[in-house]
């Protein structure tokens, strides 16, 4: 007889059953501005191309399972060699690897809240011991706190997002290089919206310098529905992720996929050209309305109504068919939305729908 359904016959681990998971909702609404994907597709060509690439994939085989010539392209991309780059399925699995081969049992992973939630979740899930700082009212890093932080608890692992998720701020370059400089472990500078963003913490990559800069497809190149992300680190840091990786984690789809989307860089950076046009265009109009709003460096916008609670203004934005980000009940960001970069016939149905939720 089986057991009951609301009695498991196996249990996780203790940890793993007090965790909530990472979700964003999926709702069937007219304008989807929640999980900061592009709002455009990939070229045409692009698509064609890939299309041509489907009828060359030898299916009854494995894949390449270093994604050599994927990493090829993308070390050329940054101006590395291939052996520099760790590519994975998202930039969540490069995060996991990283844990899973210098965090763990025993050891301490530290973040600055608010920040990139999977940085901490998945560190849990790994084992990893977490620690956390807090950042300032206006969500900057405090050099003092930092300090702090890697004193007392010595992290093997520091993570840093630049621009950070959920606040779009970007970390000022001189505390970035002193995180880089005086803490213990390794730093991780999570720059999925990288792009977006004036400055780059791959300049202060270095053969020995306990550094990476993770990068993701799913944004600037149109790509979430692929999956694919990647690092950029020392050659012997590399090496040893490519030992805790598991076997094939790339098919050769998505590495064509991959390789194919770095032919198409200059309409990747027009993308992110226009989108940031359009940020500034957002940004101007939210301060016109009755809503605090944070500068960004991103492909998002964090603001909080000043009269009307976060959850309801969410809410009120789904009953008009609009869906962002509802931060309300995140530590350190009580009343606080997201909103992603649509396209602009998007982004004015998104404001209209919050003027009239706000009043």
């Amino acid at each position: 007889m089986s057991a009951p359904a609301d009695t498991p016959p196996v249990s996780p681990r203790a940890d793993v059953a007090l965790m909530e998971g990472y979700h964003s909702p999926q709702l069937d609404v007219a304008v989807r501005l929640n999980t900061n994907e592009s709002p455009v597709a990939p070229p045409a060509a692009f698509v064609t191309a890939l299309q041509a690439e489907v009828a060359k994939v030898e299916w009854h085989r494995y894949p390449d399972r270093r994604a050599w010539e994927l990493r090829t392209r993308i070390g050329e991309l940054h101006g590395v060699g291939p052996e520099q780059v760790f590519a994975a399925n998202g930039s969540n699995e490069v995060l996991q690897t990283v844990c899973l081969t210098y965090g763990g049992a025993g050891r301490t992973a530290a973040v600055f809240e608010p920040t990139y939630a999977l940085h901490s979740h998945i560190s849990r899930l790994t084992g990893t011991t977490v620690v956390t700082g807090d950042r300032t009212d206006d969500f900057a890093l405090d050099a003092a706190e930092v300090d702090r932080v890697l004193a007392e608890a010595r992290p093997d692992i520091t993570f840093l997002c630049s621009p950070n998720n959920p606040t779009g701020l970007v970390e000022e370059p001189e505390l970035v290089r002193h995180v880089v400089a005086t803490a213990p472990g390794l730093v991780v500078v999570d720059e999925a919206y990288g792009q977006f963003a004036p400055w780059s913490a791959l300049e202060l990559l270095g053969p020995d310098v306990p550094l990476v800069v993770t990068r993701t497809f799913s944004k600037t190149w149109s790509m979430a529905a692929a999956r694919l992300g990647y690092l950029v680190g020392p050659a012997w840091l590399v090496a040893e992720l490519e030992k805790v990786v598991l076997p094939y984690h790339l098919d050769a789809l998505k590495q064509a996929a991959g390789r194919l989307a770095l032919d198409y860089r200059p309409e990747m950076e027009a993308r992110v050209a226009s989108l940031v046009e359009e940020r500034g265009r957002l940004v101007a109009a939210l301060t016109d309305l009755d809503v605090d709003v944070w500068p960004s460096g991103a492909n998002f916008v964090l603001f909080r109504p000043r009269q009307r609670a976060g959850n309801d203004v969410w809410q009120a934005l789904v009953d008009r068919s609009v869906l962002i980000r509802n931060c309300a009940s995140w530590p350190g960001l009580e009343g606080c939305l997201r909103v992603t970069l649509g396209t602009p016939a998007e982004d004015d149905r998104f404001l209209e729908a919050l003027q009239e939720a706000l009043s």
